[in-house]
C-alpha cells in the first residue's frame, strides 16, 4: 500500500519513512503544500499522513481543499498541535484520524492499518478471499491455511489486490503501490510479479482485463 507523507521536518520525515518502509509500505515523502498537491495528482496513494505546520502554509488548508474537491483518500493528521480545539478543527476539516507528536511508531502503524480497513469497508483485520487469508498487521498471507512466503513486492501486490476486491486496478495504480519516491520500476516488472503470483497461488488468482488493467480473480 502507498502512503503520501507530508512533513517538512526532514529528520522526523526520514524516521517515519524508514518505519513505514520496514512495515512494507511504499512511501512518497514531500515537504509542502504544492508538492503534496502535485503528488496526489500524479500518484495513486492509499492514505496521507499530513503535518499541519508546513513551511509554505497550513496543512489544514490543503485538507479542506481536498475535501472540497471530493478527494476521498483517508488522511491522518500528524502534528505537534495537541490542543482540543486543534483536534476538533482537524477532524471537522475532514481528517479521518489525528495523532499528536511525540508519538510511537507502532501506534501510527496500527492506526494506518485500522483506517485502511475502515476505508475498504471491512470490520475484521483479516482479509479473506476464497482460499486466501491475509492479515496486514502481521504481514502474513495464507493459502488453504498454509503460510505463503512471498518476496516483499509480491506481498505488496497481493495486499493491493485484496484491499481492492474485484475492482479493476490500472498498471499505474499497481506500480504506485509497489514503488516509493525515487524508485523506478523496470518496464516489465509488474508483469513478472503477476506471473510469479499466478504460479504460486493459481493461474486465476489475478485476472487481466484487456486495455484496463488487472483485478483479483478466483483463489480456489
Amino acid at each position: 500500500m502507498h502512503i503520501l507523507l507530508v512533513e517538512d521536518d526532514q529528520q522526523v520525515a526520514n524516521a517515519i519513512r524508514r518505519g513505514l518502509e520496514l512495515h512494507d509500505f511504499a512511501v512518497d515523502q514531500v515537504t509542502g503544500l504544492a508538492q503534496a498537491r502535485a503528488a496526489l495528482q500524479h500518484f495513486s496513494s492509499d492514505l496521507v499522513v499530513l503535518d499541519l505546520g508546513l513551511r509554505d502554509g497550513n496543512g489544514m488548508t490543503l485538507l479542506a481543499q481536498w475535501r472540497a474537491e471530493q478527494q476521498q483518500i483517508p488522511v491522518i493528521i500528524l502534528t505537534a498541535r495537541d490542543a482540543l480545539a486543534d483536534r476538533v478543527a482537524g477532524l471537522q476539516a475532514g481528517a479521518d484520524d489525528y495523532v499528536t507528536k511525540p508519538f510511537e511508531l507502532d501506534e501510527l502503524i496500527a492506526r494506518i492499518h485500522a483506517l485502511l480497513r475502515r476505508s475498504s469497508g471491512r470490520a475484521s483485520p483479516m482479509i479473506r478471499h476464497g482460499a486466501l487469508e491475509f492479515e496486514p498487521g502481521l504481514r502474513e498471507l495464507r493459502y488453504h491455511g498454509e503460510v505463503v512466503c512471498l518476496p516483499r513486492r509480491e506481498l505488496l501486490l497481493m495486499e493491493k489486490f485484496l484491499y481492492a476486491g474485484r475492482r479493476v486496478l490500472s498498471a499505474d495504480q499497481l506500480n504506485d503501490s509497489l514503488y516509493g519516491y525515487g524508485e523506478e520500476p523496470d518496464s516489465n516488472a509488474l508483469n513478472v510479479h503477476i506471473y510469479h503470483l499466478r504460479k504460486k497461488l493459481g493461474k486465476n488468482v489475478i485476472e487481466t482485463i484487456r486495455g484496463l488493467g488487472f483485478r483479483l480473480g478466483k483463489a480456489e
